[in-house]
């Protein structure tokens, strides 16, 4: 087994790990790695060098993987790796490159409007901007925790939808009408808190907040509820932020934090590559032998 250096980051959540081509990486190293991923949330591989083809097979290796959510433009980015969801800016002969532009994109999860939301994801960055465009990811186990006795009591048994028609850059998605009423919003409905079915921690699950809305509460109070949670997790005491450098490769658990990014230069050029891993092979073992 691949002998890795682990460096936990002096922020609430994260680790780089070094020692490591991920290229390369099977078998024991994999078990290894999920194993940080759960201990730390956000794994950081600094100066690697992966083709499209070995980002595909080591995502694989973790577990099934999820096709990108549908894009504003109704086909895949990247034809030849349907898995890879490609985020960028950069537009060539009036073609956009990728997703999500330059603006900011908002505290989110991904693809939580789908029943069985990706367990993890790898972000691979190929070209960076040399200022803006920094990711942020936030603890939702430390966010519960957190939370006043009041809103623990409040959040209790309910759920939330979770918006389909949108991305988080708000970007509507092909095939989609614009929600006006949120009790109409589509979307899976999932917990407000989620419950690891290994250690029975508590973490809140809230997806993202445009459109979301919660069943059996008026519109109103749905709001409120919504906004106070909201409020509760942008806090520096829950989320490490990430300056990213060509070559960095990023995996976090994607049922237990969120994330959002920095605007930056709409000149400057962005690239990352983006695989989602549906459910880990481990996990899918354990469930067979019960």
């Amino acid at each position: 087994m691949t002998t890795l250096t682990v460096t936990p980051m002096t922020q609430p959540l994260g680790a780089e790990i070094s020692g490591i081509d991920l290229g390369k990486a099977n078998g024991e190293t994999i078990d290894r790695l999920q194993d940080l991923l759960s201990q730390h949330l956000v794994l950081l591989f600094r100066d690697q060098t992966l083709s499209d083809e070995q980002l595909v097979t080591v995502s694989g290796l973790f577990g099934k993987l999820d096709v990108p959510a549908p894009n504003p433009f109704g086909e895949p980015f990247h034809k030849g790796h349907p898995e890879i969801n490609v985020i960028s800016n950069i537009v060539s002969d009036g073609k956009p490159a990728g997703n999500l532009g330059a603006g900011e994109a908002v505290w989110h999860a991904d693809m939580t409007y789908k029943e069985t939301p990706p367990r993890a994801a790898i972000l691979y960055a190929l070209q960076v901007p040399d200022a803006g465009g920094n990711t942020y990811f936030a603890d939702m186990y430390q966010a519960y925790e957190a939370l006043p006795d009041d809103l623990k009591s409040e959040v209790e048994g309910k759920l939330a939808i979770h918006d389909a028609s949108h991305n988080s850059a708000g970007i509507k998605r092909k095939g989609y009408a614009e929600i006006t009423d949120v009790r109409e919003t589509p979307g899976a409905r999932h917990p407000l808190v989620r419950i690891d079915p290994t250690t029975g921690r508590k973490a809140l699950f809230l997806g993202r907040r445009p459109r979301s809305y919660i069943p059996g509460l008026s519109v109103a109070d749905s709001d409120r509820l919504l906004d106070r949670l909201w409020a509760h997790i942008d806090n520096p005491n829950f989320y490490m932020c990430h300056e990213w450098r060509v070559g960095d490769a990023l995996m976090w658990s994607n049922q237990e934090v969120l994330h959002r990014r920095d605007s930056f230069d709409a000149d400057a050029k962005r690239l990352m590559h983006r695989t989602q891993i549906r459910h880990f092979h481990s996990d899918q073992a354990k469930s067979s032998a019960a």
